[in-house]
């Protein structure tokens, strides 16, 4: 089973001295439209392929997003990443609507952004 993570404690990893690679887990045009700061893009249906290229230590830990508790996206792809020997992965399962509606910040050109 996958570890979930909330808003404030992925908030409070992201000022940490340890802090998780973020990675949205939505298709490269919702990750250009509006993505968490620092997140980088890995749609769920590529983590597979893509994940030891960009994610060389199993160890690190890893915060996976998608757009709301609805989507599934990113709890197959933290599945995925623990299937494939990663051992310290979270799904942050509310995920950018959640951290918009909260009025923390993004990054892309989408319209939902603060100032």
């Amino acid at each position: 089973m996958v570890v979930k993570i909330t808003r404030d404690e992925l908030k409070a990893a992201l000022a940490g001295p340890d802090a998780p690679t973020l990675i949205e887990a939505l298709p490269a045009k919702y990750y250009l439209d509006a993505h968490l700061p620092g997140a980088i893009n890995i749609p769920h249906d590529l983590i597979a392929e893509i994940a030891t290229q960009v994610l060389p230590d199993k160890t690190s830990p890893i915060v996976v997003y998608c757009a709301s508790g609805p989507c599934r996206n990113s709890g197959l792809a933290a599945e995925t990443l623990t299937r494939l020997g990663y051992s310290n992965v979270c799904d942050y399962h509310e995920g950018k609507q959640d951290w918009q509606a909260a009025g923390l910040p993004v990054q892309g050109q989408s319209i939902l952004q603060t100032a």
